[in-house]
């Protein structure tokens, strides 16, 4: 589906040989003790994936969103807690590879797998509407520094990445969508993660709030000129988080329906002498799975193909991508569920784990809804944000 070139499937054979290897089997126990999936994140860095998309001049393999969006998939298929964390990685990388002049040294720690990036927009007060902060920059410190307080909500790998693009109203702005964006630092004095994470699905993904208290960061680290943070939002961030997230919700499905292929397939009536895929009824679920999965990764391919050569409908198709896949995967995984009946209740083949991360991405900015209603204002002729 995803139609890639020879050098874009080499890579993506070499991540799916990562997921086999190192990340599915981490998968359970990431998903049953909450854990943050270092070790799976380590892996996709010693090959360097963790710099995907980073241009082969500062070390990395210099893809696109195609191949990211394939590699996501593949990911997700064994563990979407660290498909999660690694597509928020990507999105902080793109960042980052925007003022390539003032971070080329972090992409390039990031290209070998020393540097884990991730976003944090949402805000308690403007809960899930990421692109209006209500914290606000203080005024210019000692040496031309800025100040940043701001009590972040929802920043996946919270204390574990090691950078983190912040969004935050620039110090004069007089209208909510004024922001501009920041490096910050683990390590910056006044960075803490103030809560924890513990969520239905997606588990391991550590998306616990954060507070900024006093962090003060120089105009090295401003990612955008001030009060132009919505503009690094849309036309930076949010094609690489709908495509993405539309990837791991198609990784969460395709698990799925590979699971109950092999429930129905392998788990037999002994009293009848016939396995379960004899029964019409569950062959007829699987066969519905199979189709909203077909049907939501031809949409994605739509997505990509628009967005490698953009027209009219580029924008809408963007706005349409993570809605039409996590709706899909929600389905899918509920189909699953009614397929394997009580053994995937009891946990079989993972497919409650794969039920419960199908419905995160439904509530994690933009959320469906809100997703719908973007939709409708631009076919509405209405402005968006």
């Amino acid at each position: 589906m995803y139609r890639l070139s020879e050098e874009q499937q080499q890579i993506v054979t070499v991540a799916t040989s990562v997921a086999e290897r190192h990340i599915g089997p981490n998968a359970a126990q990431v998903d049953r003790n909450g854990t943050f999936p270092a070790q799976s994140i380590a892996s996709l860095g010693r090959e360097g994936l963790l710099g995907l998309t980073i241009p082969a001049a500062l070390g990395g393999r210099g893809q696109g969103l195609r191949t990211m969006a394939a590699t996501l998939d593949v990911v997700a298929q064994r563990c979407s807690s660290t498909a999660m964390v690694y597509l928020m990685h990507l999105c902080g990388v793109a960042c980052y590879a925007a003022v390539p002049h003032k971070t080329e040294k972090i992409l390039r720690d990031a290209a070998a797998g020393q540097h884990l990036a991730t976003l944090a927009f949402s805000e308690k007060g403007s809960r899930s509407h990421f692109w209006a902060p209500v914290s606000r920059a203080g005024g210019a410190q000692g040496n031309g520094a800025i100040a940043l307080n701001a009590t972040k909500s929802f920043v996946t790998s919270a204390g574990h990445a090691d950078g983190y693009v912040v969004s935050t109203l620039a110090a004069g702005a007089t209208t909510p969508v004024e922001s501009s964006m920041y490096l910050v630092l683990r390590d910056d004095d006044g960075v803490s993660v103030s809560g924890q994470w513990s969520g239905l699905g997606m588990r391991g993904n550590a998306s616990a709030p954060m507070t900024l208290q006093n962090v003060r960061v120089g105009s090295e680290r401003a990612l955008t000129a001030d009060g132009k943070g919505l503009d690094m939002m849309l036309g930076v961030v949010l094609p690489a988080f709908q495509v993405g997230s539309a990837a791991v919700a198609l990784g969460i499905a395709e698990a799925a329906v590979q699971a109950t292929i092999a429930h129905l397939t392998h788990a037999r009536l002994e009293h009848m002498n016939t396995s379960l895929a004899d029964l019409p009824t569950l062959r007829a679920r699987l066969a519905q799975m199979r189709v909203e999965t077909d049907r939501a990764r031809a949409h994605l391919g739509s997505v990509l193909d628009s967005l490698e050569t953009p027209g009219p409908a580029t924008q809408l198709l963007v706005l349409e991508a993570k809605a039409a896949a996590t709706e899909a995967a929600v389905t899918v995984t509920d189909l699953a569920m009614r397929a394997c009946g009580g053994a995937a209740f009891a946990g079989a083949h993972g497919l409650d784990r794969l039920f419960r991360d199908a419905r995160a991405q439904i509530v994690m900015a933009p959320t469906t809804d809100q997703a719908y209603d973007f939709i409708g204002r631009a076919l509405c002729g209405m402005e968006v944000f």
